[in-house]
């Protein structure tokens, strides 16, 4: 026994469209049946199998169209099943649309319009549009028209833009095709707009027929004839496979058909409304409400179905027809109301719902043809009014469905936008907390972050969010990725509930950021062809993005301020060494200097003597210039300079260290040194300065006068070590 329900995992390489949602939407509806929960994965395969993403989580996979690395999770040993894509090295089933006959009754029927040239406009990546042209090129063999590789037409996707470039081609080949089948409906509207734009009238100058039957194609202009698969039907059916697998059944590798259904509008060249309104004959009553449920849906019922299980209102508008006729309590009008809003569900298309009642209206004919002319006149009256009132309700639920979706459409852009405000205007703190979760209709969040990406082994939970108060993992806690999300952390509302949970990888083109979970509505997964849940992750992995982006530079602020701090202090250390001050006894200051004087070093020593002379209340100061090998003009007037700067504060500067050949420079450039007194050697300067400016230390020359004097030469030597030889 599980401590958690059934789990069936659904691998998606997308959220988004149609086909993928309604996919979805019947394995969910199937689940909920038998209060299982569904798992979805946005992702393929080889993207789960690798780490083994929520392996533990999940009893069986159902893998819709993307089977890269499909063998890995084949080797599992869970029950699999594949939608749209065969897998042969899986060994396992694969439900499909009855492609081959689909496409065949669609080439059919334009053959039966006398088109001989008919194209093919498709994109052959996927298995199930080549099983299409393969229908396609069957049909046309048959009919003894011979192939012509010449008209088919390669769509490099699935979509609009597929059939857009597309039709470039066609409209390059004008005048040589009078017909195409198109293996979308995406593809066939893209095409459409396309050929329109380029001055074709459809269906006279090219007759289209597309296939799926996405609600888009009944709103066409014209609207487009198709071939109709129900993708709900297609989900459900690979969701019973799969549990029989589960169960044990042998379940027979390879295709599993659903029926598809021809659905003639008026890019083929007929008009079907027409037809309906003028059809022959009537239903029998014993079999009218199957013929009804039959035309709504454009499908056969199987002989073992009752038409009140797929449509349980229409023995109540058949009984309202009935009380029309007979003069009788016709049934409450909530009552019909009800039986329109389910026919609305079952479809959208106009033209089934107006055939309905004109159906109807046939059938009561022979019923007023056995009254006297009074009789059947009044019945007439009665009808007419019950059909009016059948169309009106017929009409006001389908509008009503389009409200709601616009108004479901319009609750999801505010949701977005208001997510997007949060993630990218938001702090770290607010995109990890999942907080943003608020606005959206999501119940229950949880977002991992892979402890290591090269290795994806680990979780660990950075944020968690529950609406509902359902329990959520504790931040900072490690799960190993078989586990994700915690099985025991999932709301109860995905057992048989109406919410499943979806797991979409938070990637950016520089990150494997990790996995967030989502529990919500299904309503939260689709705006049209655009995915939610995959907007809000594209959004996610750019504001971590961000938000790493920003620690980092913040980071190599943090190590240039440290890096600009050292050069301070290293810079300081050079000016000090540059230009040392050494305060000899007080009121004497001697300054070493050693190297090349250049103008930057000369303006630097003149704002060194300044200073120290502020600072040790100097009376003198010794520039020694011993170890400066020349001085030139720009040099000597820099020792000007500084003297002048010294007298200013009240010291005189004293120039040591001028030999002979510096002396001869000087005499040789003409340089005037001014104020500024000179001596060959430092012995000179000091015995010079202890005769003038401290007379009685003439006359004190004991140890104690004379330690000053001798700390002070080797003051000097030392100096002179560090920086050169004199």
């Amino acid at each position: 026994m599980h401590s958690r329900p059934t789990t069936i995992g659904v691998l998606t390489p997308f959220l988004d469209g149609f086909y993928f949602t309604s996919v979805l939407r019947g394995i969910h509806q199937a689940a909920q049946e038998r209060g299982h929960r569904v798992l979805v994965v946005r992702g393929t395969p080889a993207y789960v199998q690798a780490p083994s993403l929520a392996r533990d989580q999940v009893d069986g996979w159902i893998v819709v169209l993307a089977t890269d690395g499909i063998e890995l999770l084949a080797q599992a040993g869970v029950p699999l099943v594949t939608v749209s894509s065969c897998a042969p090295e899986a060994g396992c089933p694969t439900v499909m649309p009855d492609n081959r006959e689909g496409v065949r009754s669609a080439v059919r029927h334009l053959i039966e319009h006398g088109h001989r040239r008919i194209a093919f406009v498709g994109c052959m990546d996927q298995d199930d549009i080549r099983a299409r042209f393969d229908g396609y090129m069957e049909t046309l063999i048959e009919s003894g028209i011979p192939f012509d590789p010449g008209l088919v037409f390669d769509a490099d996707n699935n979509w609009h833009s597929g059939g857009q470039r597309a039709a470039e081609a066609l409209i390059a080949r004008r005048g040589e095709l009078t017909a195409a089948v198109v293996a979308t409906d995406k593809n066939a509207l893209g095409m459409m707009s396309a050929l329109q734009a380029a001055g074709y009238r459809i269906p006279d100058d090219l007759a289209i027929i597309g296939f799926d039957d996405i609600t888009d194609a009944q709103w066409s202009t014209p609207p487009l004839t198709t071939v109709r698969q129900r993708f709900d039907a297609i989900g459900a059916l690979a969701y019973e496979l799969v549990l029989a697998r589960l169960a044990g059944q042998v379940v027979p590798s390879g295709p599993v058909l659903a029926p598809t259904t021809f659905v003639r509008r008026r890019t083929c060249g007929c008009d079907p409304l027409l037809g309906l309104l003028h059809g022959k004959g009537a239903a029998p009553d014993d079999d009218l409400e199957r013929q009804m449920v039959e035309l709504l849906l454009r499908l056969p019922l199987p002989p073992e179905t009752p038409p009140t299980a797929v449509w349980p209102g229409v023995a109540a508008v058949i009984a309202g027809y009935t009380a029309a006729l007979e003069g009788a309590a016709p049934p409450p009008a909530a009552e019909i109301d009800e039986a329109c809003q389910q026919a609305v569900r079952l479809t959208p298309d106009v033209e089934s719902l107006m055939g309905i009642v004109r159906l109807l209206g046939r059938s009561g004919k022979r019923r007023r043809a056995r009254l006297d002319r009074e009789a059947a006149e009044s019945a007439e009256e009665r009808a007419e009014e019950f059909l009016e009132r059948l169309r009106l309700s017929l009409m006001l639920a389908r509008v009503e469905t389009e409200r709601q979706f616009v108004d479901e459409l319009g609750a999801l852009t505010r949701s977005d936008h208001e997510v997007s405000l949060a993630l990218l205007g938001g702090t770290q703190e607010d995109s990890r907390s999942l907080s943003w979760l608020d606005s959206t209709a999501a119940v229950w969040g949880c977002l991992a972050l892979w402890e290591d990406p090269a290795t994806r082994a680990r979780l660990v939970i950075a944020g968690a969010y529950s609406r509902d108060g359902s329990p959520t993992p504790s931040l900072g806690a490690v799960c190993a990725r078989e586990d994700f999300p915690p099985a025991e952390r999932l709301p109860a509302s995905t057992a048989g509930g109406p919410f499943m949970v979806t797991l979409l990888p938070i990637r950016t083109l520089r990150h494997d950021w990790g996995v967030l979970a989502i529990v919500g509505p299904s309503s939260i997964e689709v705006a049209g062809d655009e995915g939610t849940i995959s907007i809000w992750g594209a959004l996610l992995g750019a504001a971590l993005e961000r938000d790493a982006l920003v620690q980092s530079l913040s980071e190599q602020h943090a190590s240039l301020q440290e890096a600009y701090q050292r050069e301070r202090t290293l810079s300081a250390a050079v000016r000090e060494l540059g230009c040392p001050l050494l305060p000899l006894m007080p009121g004497v200051l001697l300054v070493p200097l050693v190297g090349e004087l250049d103008g930057d070093r000369a303006r630097h020593m003149l704002e060194r003597v300044v200073e120290g002379v502020g600072r040790h209340g100097a009376r003198c100061v010794l520039l020694d210039i011993t170890g400066v090998p020349s001085i030139d003009a720009q040099v000597a007037h820099a020792l000007g300079q500084t003297q002048r700067a010294a007298s200013l504060l009240g010291a005189r500067v004293r120039l040591v260290g001028v030999r002979p050949e510096l002396a001869m420079r000087l005499v040789a450039l003409d340089i005037q040194l001014g104020d500024l007194s000179s001596h060959q050697s430092l012995a000179s300067a000091l015995e010079d300065l202890v005769s003038t400016e401290v007379p009685s230390l003439r006359t004190r020359r004991n140890d104690a006068a004379e330690a000053p004097l001798r700390s002070s030469r080797n003051a000097i030597s030392d100096t002179r070590r560090r920086g050169g030889s004199e």
